[in-house]
């Protein structure tokens, strides 16, 4: 089989539940980092707060600056059941699009009730049409801001995998600030870019002191994220769109470190989406808009020469992009070391640094 002709079971792996992460390192770079060389397949085990001595002086790191919205909310419906949502983005003519969660058939027109941690009503909300991927599109009453409501309501919008019961402010209290990167500074993502959780200003202060510069790109992670491949054939999924901002200051930085023949390391595969979709002739431009581009074998990468990264769900894009860069065996293969190893893993899990 050609990697063009490639399915999502192809990237299909068993993983011991107790190896999901449900809380995360403390401090955050004590995490484990395993080293693969893309070209030999060979692995090494290392600690991330080991990162700046794994990579050369003169290396440009680019992160993603987005910041996670509590964008996870309870709703009540007229008959007093619950509904659990997610704010995914604001759309055109006032309205929100969400994802919706319930016992019972939801409907059109249906109002809903969105209610704090002690029940009280803050807003309702009308549903007033569909979208793709089984979103809703949802009217907010007049004047009401999505981000100052979640910041009274909302919850992090924590993957399902990370358990937490009912009630939970004081462990969701504790995810805010978690479920962030310390350089967060841009809000709109609904789910965190997790290679970045594990950077401390330590870790900063040695990568400087290394002569390694960085820069920064913005991705709100969007909807994509929830959203299984259905699709067998990798060829025929439809990626969902994510807005990219990326600075001529950034786009600068990086040009200037490519010509001069340094290595562009992208931390998580946000910021791989980004630079590649930015990619010109001459290394990427400033822009400012959506992307859609899915990164899978084959693909030839243009700006991307390393890669930080987390470990993925089996049969995800995610886990494609990071096939695409380092080939889906030996991704595969470094894996089963992990797990091996017994590395924890997805968003409160361990690194990878592919080089």
């Amino acid at each position: 089989m050609s990697e063009s002709d490639l399915e999502i079971s192809d990237f299909d792996y068993d993983l011991p539940p107790d190896r999901i992460a449900q809380s995360p390192a403390r401090p955050r770079d004590a995490s484990r980092l395993l080293v693969l060389d893309r070209l030999s397949g060979a692995v090494a085990h290392h600690g991330f707060h080991e990162l700046p001595e794994l990579l050369a002086p003169g290396d440009l790191v680019v992160l993603n600056d987005t910041r996670v919205l509590p964008a996870a909310f309870t709703a009540c419906r007229a008959s007093g059941s619950r509904i659990e949502g997610c704010f995914l983005r604001s759309l055109d003519g006032g309205l929100w699009e969400v994802l919706l969660a319930g016992r019972g058939r939801i409907r059109l027109g249906e109002t809903l009730a969105l209610t704090d941690a002690a029940d009280a009503v803050h807003a309702e909300i009308e549903l007033v049409g569909r979208g793709d991927g089984g979103t809703w599109h949802v009217r907010p009453p007049a004047g009401i801001e999505a981000v100052a409501l979640l910041a009274r309501i909302g919850r992090p919008p924590l993957p399902p995998y990370i358990r937490r019961e009912r009630p939970a402010a004081a462990l969701a209290a504790t995810d805010r600030e978690d479920y962030q990167t310390i350089y967060a500074r841009r809000d709109g993502a609904v789910a965190a870019p997790t290679a970045g959780l594990h950077f401390t200003p330590q870790v900063f202060e040695r990568l400087q002191a290394r002569g390694i510069e960085r820069a920064m790109i913005t991705l709100h992670v969007g909807l994509g994220t929830f959203q299984p491949v259905r699709a067998g054939r990798l060829a025929e999924h439809r990626m969902h769109e994510e807005y990219v901002e990326i600075s001529a200051e950034t786009a600068e930085q990086v040009n200037r470190a490519r010509a001069a023949g340094r290595r562009i390391v992208a931390v998580g595969t946000t910021t791989v989406r980004a630079l590649e979709t930015a990619a010109g002739e001459g290394g990427p431009r400033a822009m400012r808009g959506w992307t859609r581009l899915f990164i899978r074998p084959p693909y030839e990468f243009r700006i991307t020469g390393a890669l930080v990264t987390n470990f993925h769900l089996p049969r995800t894009t995610l886990l494609a992009l990071v096939a695409a860069l380092a080939g889906r065996e030996r991704v595969l293969a470094a894996y089963e070391e992990a797990i091996r190893a017994g590395y924890r893993f997805y968003s409160y899990g361990d690194a990878m640094l592919i080089l």
